[in-house]
């Protein structure tokens, strides 16, 4: 018997965050282990006179896929880009994409070279920007027991968690996250400081987007693009992240004028090097985020749980998105997360000079109910 609460999500997507109506199309893209999830949500679509087109990955055989290309090969890149055109054009007629990805193993693609990883993104950005920008969609990543492994659980208690906080209310959460939208947008200058980290600049004048449930699950976030060039100073990240395949710990930036000037981690800082010269884009601010998801306490070394931690910020090197443009433009979007909790060493937000969050939680009366 299938879990019910599979069915409750698959409602909350559709409903929520796609918003589908009878009649309309939309894709279903999903690792093959997110299968229990891609039947309810064809079940509760067909309840909702909708259409779905369903893609099924695996990790593996993405990994096996990825090593046929040789980056210099102009063959590959023709292949590439004929691709893209191909979901270019099957997205004329569809009104967006569920995806829900299933990380088994999250280093199936530690040995993918870098330059292959770079192609691809820069190959596959116009569908990418397609999707994100003019399509109705929404991200979410199925439990799985690779998953539960790294983070010391069993699979039962992880597969709860990962149901329970992807069903929260997200109605009232966008009532309260519509506050703090407020409160950003008459705001022009921000300063972080935590251990590691003393960081300034401005976002007077940038679109705030509150986020609960429509495009993530879960959710639970606030976010704007900091002016480009405005960024000073410097910030260390206390969660670990994923990205090309590697784990990075302990990632710091120093910033001047809006660019990153240095950058180190408790890693190979030469990969970390590597990812910022994907393009001139990849070493500027695309997105500067607050998180308040009550019943997300811990980093999971997933970006999709950790940038929602209550009492997080994430400064995102990359692209911005056309919500909250900034100008910059890359093929790289990394949320890196840092925790201002006491129990992560404490930290301060300021805007304008008023402070609006202290070690986690908001101080000013009107946010108080985005604490946990």
């Amino acid at each position: 018997m299938r879990d019910p609460r599979l069915n409750k999500l698959a409602g909350i997507m559709l409903d929520h965050s796609i918003k589908v109506q009878p009649g309309e199309w939309f894709q279903i893209s999903s690792e093959t282990c997110g299968m229990p999830l891609v039947k309810a949500i064809l079940e509760e679509t067909k309840k909702r006179q909708g259409l779905a087109h369903v893609v099924l990955a695996n990790q593996e055989l993405s990994r096996l896929v990825l090593g046929l290309y040789n980056p210099d090969d102009d063959n590959v890149k023709a292949f590439l880009k004929d691709k893209t055109e191909i979901g270019l054009r099957r997205y004329e007629n569809l009104i967006g994409d569920i995806v829900i990805r299933a990380y088994e193993n999250d280093q199936e693609l530690s040995g993918i070279p870098p330059k292959v990883l770079q192609l691809t993104s820069a190959q596959g950005k116009p569908l990418q920007d397609l999707v994100v920008n003019n399509r109705r969609w929404v991200l979410f990543e199925y439990p799985t027991p690779g998953q539960a492994q790294r983070l010391g659980l069993s699979y039962d208690d992880y597969y709860d968690f990962v149901l329970d906080v992807a069903c929260v209310d997200y109605q009232a959460m966008q009532k309260n996250a519509d506050i703090l939208k407020s409160v950003f947008e008459k705001t022009d200058k921000v300063r972080i400081t935590s251990p590691g980290t003393d960081l300034s600049f401005s976002i007077k004048g940038m679109t705030a987007i509150p986020c609960a449930g429509e495009n993530n699950i879960p959710d639970g976030e606030c976010f704007c693009a900091p002016v480009k060039n405005s960024v000073n100073g410097h910030i260390t990240y206390n969660a670990p992240s994923n990205y090309w395949g590697k784990t990075f710990t302990n990632i710091r930036f120093d910033f001047m004028d809006g660019q990153i000037v240095k950058a180190t981690c408790d890693q190979d800082d030469t990969v970390l090097g590597q990812i910022l010269d994907s393009d001139e884009g990849a070493r500027y601010i695309g997105e500067f985020a607050l998180g308040f998801n009550p019943l997300i306490k811990e980093p999971f070394q997933n970006t999709l749980f950790d940038e929602k931690i209550c009492g997080s910020l994430h400064f995102t090197p990359g692209a911005c998105y056309d919500e909250s443009p900034n100008g910059n433009k890359s093929t790289i979007h990394w949320d890196l997360v840092l925790i201002q909790r006491e129990d992560h060493g404490g930290g301060e937000i300021w805007f304008d000079d008023q402070l609006i969050r202290k070690d986690g939680l908001f101080t000013i009366p009107e946010l108080e109910p985005l604490n946990p």
